[in-house]
């Protein structure tokens, strides 16, 4: 229990940190700002590697003793990288429905970090109590494994299906339900989420805003803590590597804001990942795979993707150019 506390509170202070501190005033973030903080969050998840490697090999506040746990330093730290990787990856889908959303709503450049910063701090909370769900569901019923990985195939085909269609969320349920049950201002007031007006209370458009991401996050996470489980049991180990993927985000979406749709082969590459941790959580009783060739092979999918991306961002740069 201290170490989740532990963990816990340095999550909070970093929050506190970059929002009371580092963001304070609302702006808008550069191309620079972004790759710096994109490089900090990085190296803050990548340096929690060396932490959870003691915290196992010298099994501080028992960790790596027992139960799922029962794991060397090693093992930890790399199925706790592995993780770290499947669910940065996935969650780069999410960021695409993100970057939707927020021109739906004609989101202001510069309070697009507020609108991040509280959709994520509410999906460490709604993740936190999908994890705990899963871990119990699992350790009492071990055919729940077969469950998630044949979730995790579904999900991959029907990706596969949809292809490169985006939602209307003109139609989303959520989005209805929001309008016919609160009083939403016709535009933005600052970073207020709501204003009274002649004695009633307004939500602003941030309000709606907020709940179809958080929604989103919660469809993703259908996919991706499933996917983290097939990486590990370690109910520790799957909310860190979480938690530090999610707290990257932010950084992330502003780096790629301008060149989302340049990344056409992402999608293809998620599907892979995802029919591949399934396969793997389905086969695990005759088929084992290494945590190492795993993270080898997530990660050469995700880099397979972006290289090819890129190879065809430039080719059609050169066809313009040819016009």
């Amino acid at each position: 229990m201290i170490v989740w506390i532990l963990f816990l509170a340095l999550v909070l202070g970093l929050l506190a940190l970059d929002l009371g501190v580092f963001h304070r005033k609302a702006h808008v973030i550069s191309l620079r700002e972004a790759l710096r903080w994109s490089i900090i969050w990085t190296v803050v998840a990548l340096g929690f590697a060396v932490v959870v490697y003691y915290l196992y090999d010298r099994h501080w506040f028992g960790r790596g003793l027992s139960g799922h746990g029962a794991l060397t330093g090693g093992q930890a730290a790399t199925q706790y990288l592995v993780g770290y990787v499947v669910e940065r990856s996935l969650s780069l889908d999410n960021l695409f429905v993100i970057a939707m959303i927020f021109r739906y709503f004609r989101l202001p450049s510069a309070l697009e970090h507020r609108a991040l910063f509280w959709g994520i701090l509410g999906a460490l909370v709604l993740r936190g109590a999908m994890i705990g769900a899963g871990v119990a569901l699992i350790n009492r019923f071990e055919w729940m494994t077969y469950v998630f990985g044949a979730i995790l195939v579904w999900t991959a085909l029907r990706m596969l299906r949809q292809g490169d269609e985006d939602p209307e969320l003109e139609h989303n349920p959520v989005l209805r339900w929001t309008r016919r049950h609160l009083r939403v201002t016709a535009d933005y007031r600052g970073t207020n989420f709501l204003v009274r007006e002649n004695g009633v209370l307004w939500a602003t458009p941030l309000v709606p805003l907020l709940i179809l991401v958080e929604t989103s996050d919660v469809v993703f996470a259908v996919d991706s803590i499933p996917a983290v489980f097939g990486v590990t049991r370690d109910p520790f180990l799957v909310f860190t590597s979480n938690i530090f993927a999610i707290l990257g985000l932010r950084a992330l979406f502003f780096l790629l804001s301008g060149f989302m749709d340049r990344f056409r082969y992402l999608k293809p590459s998620i599907v892979i990942i995802l029919g591949f941790v399934g396969v793997k959580m389905l086969a695990a009783k005759w088929l084992h795979i290494p945590a190492l060739h795993s993270l080898a092979i997530i990660t050469a999918v995700m880099a397979a993707g972006v290289l090819f991306s890129v190879k065809a961002g430039d080719g059609r740069a050169a066809g313009k150019d040819k016009r």
